[in-house]
């Protein structure tokens, strides 16, 4: 398969006051050994997304932390459960944020996100607004899933994604491969934790 499109960041337009990090779905129920959709490679992401963590609130970025959740009686997952099995229901330990992140008491949650995407039914957009954000550093898990789902709909939004290639997963090398080289084409400008974190020094 053919390697995502690497462009150079747009770095005259990337700056601390308009660029926030989103740390999508970093949950036990995605992350943790032996959970009920347990993400290759998760776990290992944990160092990296610390580390553009403290980088982004260094230079004073917002953190925002995704949470799939569905309610117990199962209502809100509509045709999702074709799909995937029961998973991030509330109330249970697999909607909690991994061990070893680095959270905040001032970073941001989002909560409540019934869908793959992380803008639809949720106030994302609302609080990027509300921050005047016109970047957005994605990361977490999964790459070709709620990773992409949610990146495609901040580029229709006019979001510019900056997408950290060593800081998503996926269930399979395939997977990554193809939702990188998809993402790469008009989606998001694919790059590294340590091209990021060299921004601004």
């Amino acid at each position: 398969m053919r390697e995502p499109l690497i462009r150079p960041l747009p770095v005259q337009k990337i700056q601390p006051r308009n660029t926030a990090l989103l740390v999508i779905d970093m949950e036990r129920d995605f992350v943790a050994e032996g959970a009920v959709q347990e993400t290759p490679g998760a776990r290992a992401l944990i160092p990296t997304i610390n580390g553009l963590s403290a980088w982004a609130r260094s230079h004073g970025l917002p953190v925002i932390f995704t949470l799939e959740a569905h309610r117990p009686d199962q209502s809100d997952y509509g045709i999702e459960l074709e799909f995937d099995p029961l998973h991030c229901l509330e109330g249970t330990s697999g909607c909690e944020l991994a061990p070893g992140l680095d959270v905040q008491p001032k970073d941001y949650r989002v909560a409540g996100k019934r869908r793959y995407d992380a803008f639809l039914g949720t106030d994302l957009d609302l609080l990027l607004r509300s921050k005047r954000i016109e970047n957005l550093v994605c990361c977490g898990v999964t790459t070709h899933v709620c990773v992409m789902s949610t990146v495609f709909s901040a580029r229709n939004l006019d979001y510019r994604v900056l997408l950290a290639r060593d800081a998503v997963a996926a269930v399979s090398s395939d997977h990554q491969a193809a939702a990188l080289l998809c993402m790469s084409d008009v989606f998001a400008y694919i790059t590294s934790s340590a091209a990021l974190r060299a921004l601004w020094e």
